[in-house]
């Protein structure tokens, strides 16, 4: 398991075509019970996502898209299969262990930004690295880097309240990068923002791809905020293609 004391996020070059897998998911199912009732979310999807991919996971509402990425962020179960990130094998790992693997592996960014408003934009972004080994000076280093990545440096000591929509939104991705995490979740980034506020979002988040090489599964309704990675596929009726 990687040590929480990570260097901050620098930029990196994109890898090429050939890269190597970074997410390997096998045989997953899940299903949920409603009394008698059994219902399945998804069988047996298999995924591979390479390192340095962006990639969107389109489908209806139901389908599954959300508990696919809590399953990937350690933060639900599936009832089968395997979900490798990095070579790690996160279905094998107990509750502890993901949360100190979430804590330095995982970047979530959240339709409705969740961002705590009694807190700045800073501490509201340092909150991850509150779990972690790293020294104040080495916390506040970290997030001055995230927030001059998402251009918010000036509004570090600002609330929530006192921030639009997207400025929460690109304090809510400066969090979800702070820790330079191996992938980025973002579960509908764009769903709470107006075209011109989602655009500066998609825009920032095509950055962190190319300049930083990070690699991003997004979840999202919108075609055109689909267009922006490198690929989509869909999920529907417990069937994922692309």
């Amino acid at each position: 398991m990687s040590s929480p004391h990570r260097e901050a996020i620098t930029p990196t070059t994109t890898a090429a075509p050939d890269r190597p897998v970074l997410v390997d998911i096998r045989g997953l199912s899940k299903a949920y019970h409603r009394g008698s009732e059994t219902i399945h979310v998804f069988q047996d999807v298999d995924l591979q996502i390479q390192e340095g991919e962006f990639l969107a996971l389109m489908g209806p509402s139901g389908s599954g898209k959300s508990t696919l990425l809590n399953i990937l962020a350690g933060l639900d179960s599936p009832d089968a299969g395997n979900v490798a990130i990095g070579g790690e094998d996160i279905t094998r790992m107990n509750a502890r262990q993901l949360a100190a693997w979430r804590s330095t592996h995982i970047g979530f960014i959240f339709q409705f930004y969740n961002l705590l408003p009694v807190l700045t934009a800073a501490q509201n972004v340092e909150l991850p690295l509150l779990l972690t080994n790293l020294s104040r000076a080495q916390r506040h280093e970290h997030v001055m880097t995230a927030l001059d990545v998402v251009n918010l440096t000036d509004r570090a000591r600002h609330f929530p309240g006192q921030l639009s929509g997207g400025q929460q939104q690109r304090v809510g991705i400066a969090r979800a990068i702070v820790s330079d995490p191996t992938i980025i979740l973002g579960d509908e980034p764009t769903g709470d923002l107006d075209a011109t506020s989602a655009e500066e979002i998609l825009t920032l988040l095509q950055r962190l791809n190319r300049e930083f090489g990070k690699t991003i599964l997004m979840v999202t309704h919108d075609a055109h905020a689909a267009e922006h990675a490198h690929a989509t596929m869909h999920l529907d009726k417990g069937v994922l293609s692309r």
